[in-house]
């Protein structure tokens, strides 16, 4: 059979639920776009993978990894094996609405320096998840970030340059860096930076690959047309958008790992850009951040 132009991987891990959600509004546009559907699964013991082949039979392969591997290498043993033009990483905790994957292909097909392009990305509030439309993370745009100058000035592009905020969000525009909750990547890109950095292994790796598809000379471009829904940190209930609550052991990995993913994409993209003391002042705040950020979740 020929290969469709777009393959959609969806990362499961324990989220039943939300990934028979997700199938369910992807069953709702297969007509709009020709794409197939392959879903790796980290060893989720809740019978995701045995719900997806008994209830979505038009879902191509169930990639049955035994154990968590983490997003980055988890996906990648998909990501590796597709031969289409075009994928869509998209997690198992999001809605899709019509007319949203076929409008950011179509913008890929017609502008071919685009390496990787995303949608607007809505928590279930109707807010912007930020993920969506980032900067990157420089000392500079760290700074204002974590010091709350971005938020006094979110119009500036001096002070608000990770969050990217001064940007026009309800027009096309080229970004630093999207979401794995909805990333469509012209496949050649992927491959050209090796897809995702397996030294990461909860959060960052998007921004990591971003980095480096710019760095390739790609752009990555931000679509507010359209949209989907993020139910983000449905998995755990890390967020107040999902579901349950959390233990403080997993609050207390969770907050360990968003600093270990700081000091981890610094080392590897921007410390050699830098002299050492800024180095210094970067790792002694990610530091300081680490240890406010554990204990606070130990509360």
């Amino acid at each position: 059979m020929k290969n469709p132009k777009l393959s959609v991987v969806i990362l499961s891990f324990n989220t039943k639920e939300s990934l028979r959600n997700c199938l369910l509004s992807l069953s709702k546009v297969r007509d709009e776009v020709d794409f197939e559907v392959i879903v790796p699964d980290n060893g989720s013991i809740d019978g995701s993978p045995e719900m997806v082949e008994k209830e979505f039979p038009w879902v191509k392969k169930v990639l049955k990894i035994g154990k968590n591997l983490g997003f980055a290498a988890g996906n990648n043993i998909a990501l590796r094996s597709i031969n289409s033009e075009f994928v869509l990483l998209l997690n198992p905790d999001t809605i899709v609405f019509p007319k949203t994957i076929k409008r950011v292909l179509d913008y890929m097909k017609e502008n071919n320096k685009v390496g990787a392009a995303t949608c607007k990305v809505q928590l279930p509030s109707g807010k912007l998840d930020y993920s969506c439309h980032r900067g990157f993370p420089t000392p500079w745009n760290s700074l204002c970030y974590f010091s709350g100058i971005s938020k006094l000035f979110p119009n500036s592009k001096y002070f608000s340059g990770y969050t990217a905020s001064y940007q026009n969000l309800d027009q096309t525009h080229e970004i630093d860096a999207l979401t794995g909750a909805f990333a469509l990547i012209r496949t050649k890109a992927g491959q050209a930076v090796q897809w995702f950095d397996e030294d990461y292994f909860w959060n960052g790796e998007d921004i990591d690959f971003c980095y480096k598809l710019k760095a390739k000379g790609w752009k990555i471009v931000y679509i507010p047309a359209v949209k989907i829904t993020h139910f983000k940190g449905s998995a755990s209930g890390l967020n107040k958008s999902g579901k349950g609550r959390p233990d403080k052991l997993i609050k207390k990995k969770a907050a360990f790992s968003s600093t270990q993913v700081m000091r981890l994409f610094y080392k590897k993209n921007l410390a050699k850009k830098y002299p050492f003391f800024i180095d210094w002042l970067v790792y002694l705040g990610i530091y300081l951040m680490e240890i406010f950020r554990v204990t606070k979740s130990s509360i």
